[in-house]
């Protein structure tokens, strides 16, 4: 399906834009799943400055999405309607100073836990193995190995939907597992963290068992979404879905992963709906078994397709 093209109406509005705007744009080639619709206007930024300017200028009633490298989403196969702010080059830059680091939003996890270890500073480690960007680490507390964001963040700076350039330090971050309580239409550019000063062997020890760890216990060759399900607690969600009979479970071409059964994967043509479909069926079966309510982690977002005629 396609949207109504409201990117010139857009561009007019804002002639001193400097970032690359497209109308009904598909989204799927961005998310590891590989499925889903366009987003109606997509839009990249330059840089911090561009992108304020450009909120600023956007009517209010026109939805705002971001996403980054799609590590952990969903887009539904409708796609998605208003804009997709998706940050790039003008958001990946890395610097240390002293027992600091400070990341533009779409630096990858994992290049920044590098960074760190490059400056022999310790506490970062975590992100070695988490395949996102800065943006949805601090969006989702993103976490593993015995770390989470909230751990390390000292402030973090981004623009809201009026366009205003704001910084929250960890505490206003309010901070909860997987999640925090920052206003969600800010988007987030750049993220401040502080470690300590470790030897770099310490530190490369750490990364190393973090990358054994995900490679043997993961399905990182696979099209997937990362952690289906957040861990109730006391629980770990991978084993009640294995209790619940659901490993390497399939609908279509959406299966419950064998390797890491907290792990849907695409193998081959799956749509989104299939594997959202597949989701929900894995929650419903645990619910059954063991009486437990299984949270989605993966981020879920768009509309449905259109039933074409006939149907």
């Amino acid at each position: 399906m396609t949207f109504p093209d409201i990117a010139p109406e857009l561009k007019s509005r804002m002639p001193d834009l400097r970032g690359r705007m497209t109308a009904n744009q598909p989204i799927g080639p961005f998310t590891w799943f590989r499925v889903g619709g366009p987003a109606q206007v997509y839009f990249a930024p330059e840089d911090e400055a561009d992108l304020a300017y450009f909120l600023q200028h956007l009517p209010a009633d026109i939805a705002v999405t971001v996403i980054g490298v799609g590590s952990n989403l969903i887009v539904r196969d409708g796609g998605i309607e208003g804009v997709v702010i998706r940050l790039g080059r003008g958001f990946n830059d890395i610097a240390t100073d002293e027992d600091t680091v400070k990341a533009g939003t779409a630096a990858l996890d994992k290049r920044v836990a590098e960074a760190a270890a490059a400056a022999g500073i310790g506490g970062l480690e975590f992100y070695f193995g988490i395949p996102g960007t800065i943006g949805g680490a601090i969006r989702m507390n993103a976490g593993a190995n015995g770390g989470e964001t909230k751990d390390v963040l000292v402030e973090a700076t981004g623009v809201t939907r009026a366009g205003a350039i704001v910084t929250l330090n960890s505490a206003a971050m309010a901070f909860r597992y997987r999640g925090n309580g920052a206003d969600p239409s800010i988007i987030f550019t750049s993220a401040l963290y502080r470690g300590a000063i470790t030897d770099a062997e310490s530190i490369r020890a750490r990364m190393a068992e973090v990358r054994q760890h995900r490679e043997t216990a993961q399905p990182i060759r696979e099209k997937t979404g990362g952690s289906t399900f957040k861990n109730p607690p006391g629980h770990s969600a991978w084993k009640l879905v294995d209790a619940a009979g659901m490993r390497g479970h399939k609908l279509g071409s959406a299966q419950v992963s064998e390797m890491h059964c907290n792990f849907l994967i695409n193998t081959g043509n799956a749509t989104a709906a299939d594997i959202e479909a597949l989701g929900e069926l894995v929650r419903t079966r645990v619910k059954e078994h063991s009486g437990i309510e299984l949270e989605w982690e993966i981020k879920r977002i768009g509309v449905a397709a259109r039933a074409g005629p006939g149907q």
